[in-house]
């Protein structure tokens, strides 16, 4: 087993062009994410222009946060003898048995967006969660947001999934000595479900929330108008998290969320893919490749235009 390095990537990640192969290959691409999920179309979008650039074919499912479905589709691509496969890890834990059966049918199996290290995945393409729910945290402190005794709101899509476990994890390092309370809120998958719970809990508690850390790129990007039916304005309640999303990035141009942070979507699919590809040929990926940034007003536009499909 290599030991891995990691390569970390601040902000945009350029993917190493690969060569077309000289007969197509099929790989698997996996995620606990749903298509109503505005971030998911644009990880969707990177692995169907990478199966565009290289000729080979591509499978993708969702599995809105179903684990046993995505174990199933897992299992069913290591069935089809795939040359390789890419998948979050949609629970910690739940990966690491079925990733040791890829490892024995030798198909490379590349983990993403949501990392799981107890896993014997052959490497890992996305952000660093624990760190991101630390830098979080931190900037509030650090812009004097928030103070001892205060109380942070943090709404999540999926209670108990990896994402936010991991960046509870790393809030949780920063906030706790500091003698800050927080509490984690279910929000769901459903884009109007998650307005009308996070439109209840704010005029009941609004009172008590000095900040509020968006654990999900839907509830992020729903500040805007959650604030606007509770009659909260911009600034006034200060957010930072997720901002893979149009949504998001105009909430920060327009002072609803302060910070956002960016992922790289379509390139950590296109990348993840390229590592799945590049392992299929028989060069084992001896690293992992770490993205992300947090933007504030001044570099927003950037990614509103990446996110717009305007050409850099």
């Amino acid at each position: 087993m290599f030991k891995k390095l990691t390569l970390a990537v601040a902000g945009l990640v350029m993917a190493v062009a690969m060569p077309l192969a000289a007969e197509a290959k099929t790989f698997y691409w996996v995620s606990h994410g749903g298509p109503a999920d505005p971030v998911w179309t644009y990880f969707l979008a990177g692995a169907k222009q990478w199966a565009s650039d290289t000729g080979n074919t591509v499978n993708t499912s969702f599995h809105n946060g179903d684990v046993a479905s995505q174990q199933e589709a897992v299992r069913a691509a290591i069935a089809a003898k795939a040359d390789g496969i890419v998948t979050t890890s949609p629970d910690p834990g739940s990966l690491v048995e079925i990733a040791k059966e890829a490892n024995a049918a030798k198909i490379p199996i590349i983990n993403f967006n949501t990392p799981d290290p107890k896993a014997s995945f052959n490497a890992y393409v996305g952000g660093d969660n624990v760190t991101f729910g630390k830098h979080w945290a931190q900037y509030l402190v650090d812009k004097g947001l928030i103070k001892k005794g205060d109380h942070v709101w943090m709404p999540v899509e999926i209670p108990g999934a990896t994402y936010g476990v991991q960046e509870e994890e790393g809030i949780k390092s920063v906030l706790e000595p500091l003698g800050i309370t927080y509490e984690v809120t279910e929000a769901t998958l459903d884009q109007a479900e998650v307005i009308n719970r996070m439109v209840d809990y704010l005029t009941t508690n609004k009172g008590k929330i000095n900040a509020i850390i968006g654990l999900g790129d839907l509830v992020t990007g729903s500040i805007k108008r959650v604030f606007d039916q509770v009659g909260v304005k911009p600034g006034e309640i200060p957010v930072v998290g997720w901002g893979n999303s149009l949504d998001t990035t105009q909430e920060v141009l327009t002072g609803y969320v302060n910070a956002g942070q960016w992922q790289d979507p379509q390139a950590t699919s296109y990348v993840a893919l390229s590592l799945a590809n590049m392992a299929a040929s028989g060069i084992p990926p001896g690293f992992n490749v770490i993205t992300g940034a947090l933007y504030e007003k001044d570099t927003a536009q950037v990614y509103d235009d990446i996110l717009s499909g305007k050409k850099q």
